[in-house]
């Protein structure tokens, strides 16, 4: 199945599917625009900002009104560990009836005093899936926790797969938008086959 059909798949049910990413800059914004485009996904454009601007109950209103699912969901807390807008934001999706948190890009960058988060596997700076994290750059690490400046947020996220990558749009121009930003379609082609494939082993109700 393409990731097209794995992005129009479960449209019909009444939960929004949302993928979150640790990243709220311009260029981030841009390359999720790009990779939505190529797997069928919505990115809220409203949500990027450093920090984030949106509350989660805003954050569920542009979700309920996206026409298009999965949704892309940007949280950033600029690097500074006092900024709990993105925190508090994830926070209010992940206890939200309406909303399912399929999975989530941490996205590293080099950034000091933070905890990082732990990913099931990243997408290198090549587009290939690797088994632990990644830096900045999109360079395989000896480490299976990607540090940044909001991945701290996810560490008490419940979703079937946190995927690490590197700086969205950049890693030295491997994922730039006009290049059909191809790291992080890659990611979010990951994102969208094991969500399908989560539902699929679900025990019907």
């Amino acid at each position: 199945m393409s990731a097209m059909s794995h992005a129009n798949s479960g449209r019909g049910g009444c939960r929004r599917r949302v993928i979150v990413v640790t990243d709220g800059d311009h260029m981030a914004l841009r390359a999720l625009k790009m990779a939505a485009r190529r797997t069928g996904c919505q990115v809220i454009a409203e949500s990027a900002g450093n920090p984030t601007p949106a509350t989660g109950i805003q954050l569920v209103d542009w979700i309920r009104q996206s026409a298009g699912d999965p949704v892309i969901v940007m949280l950033d807390d600029n690097g500074n560990k006092h900024e709990s807008g993105g925190e508090s934001a994830l926070s209010v999706l992940l206890h939200h009836p309406d909303i399912e948190v399929i999975g989530a890009l941490a996205v590293a960058s080099k950034t000091t005093d933070v905890e990082g988060a732990a990913v099931d596997f990243s997408i290198d700076r090549f587009g290939n899936r690797v088994e632990r994290a990644v830096d900045k750059d999109g360079f395989e690490l000896n480490s299976y926790i990607v540090e940044g400046d909001t991945v701290d947020i996810l560490r008490r996220l419940d979703a079937p797969v946190v995927i690490g990558i590197g700086d969205i749009g950049k890693m030295q121009g491997r994922d730039a938008p006009q290049r059909g930003s191809p790291v992080t379609t890659s990611a979010i082609e990951w994102v969208l086959m094991l969500a399908h494939n989560h539902r699929q082993e679900r025990p019907q109700e």
